[in-house]
């Protein structure tokens, strides 16, 4: 089974999905995709932690999340943003190898593990135009993973000011 929670920037997906894998199972896992770049991402990664209990499993992997033990589990992979940064700096900007990358470890994730996978995301297309080529380059990759994930879903939910909206 696969949710994906989508929204804007503090829209309320982290929590909405921490409480649906809760809601699901007593010892769900949180995957983390996110690379700490700065200091203020380290404090956003630290308020994340502290939201958990000790009832959650964590893992971190940046790229290779079909890699973890995830059989049977409820999982949370939080996020298809961070993820993708990943990719795309590994790949060095090339958009096709990206979503490529990602597509495959969709699949892999899907064919593999006996899972629930709830995939946070965002949609970074419904803001402020990119002003940079680059910029404008990722905000098509995630909207074109957005709609990969999305196809291969059986539910998903868009987060409006902490409001869940079902949109399948």
């Amino acid at each position: 089974m696969i949710y994906l929670v989508t929204g804007g920037a503090r829209s309320g997906k982290s929590r909405y999905a921490q409480q649906l894998a809760l809601s699901l199972a007593s010892n769900p896992v949180y995957v983390a995709t996110a690379k700490v770049w700065d200091g203020d991402f380290e404090q956003r990664i630290r308020r994340h932690q502290q939201d958990r209990g000790p009832e959650w499993t964590s893992f971190e992997e940046q790229l290779q999340v079909s890699k973890l033990p995830l059989e049977g589990r409820v999982a949370v992979i939080d996020c298809v943003t961070l993820w993708l940064t990943n990719f795309f700096v590994q790949h060095k900007q090339d958009v096709d190898a990206c979503l490529q990358g990602l597509q495959q470890e969709i699949q892999l994730l899907m064919q593999k593990q006996d899972a629930t996978l709830i995939i946070v995301t965002n949609e970074i297309g419904m803001g402020v135009h990119a002003e940079t080529a680059i910029g404008r380059q990722f905000t098509d990759l995630q909207g074109w993973a957005n709609q990969y994930i999305a196809q291969q879903a059986q539910k998903v939910v868009l987060m409006v000011s902490g409001i869940p909206l079902t949109i399948k």
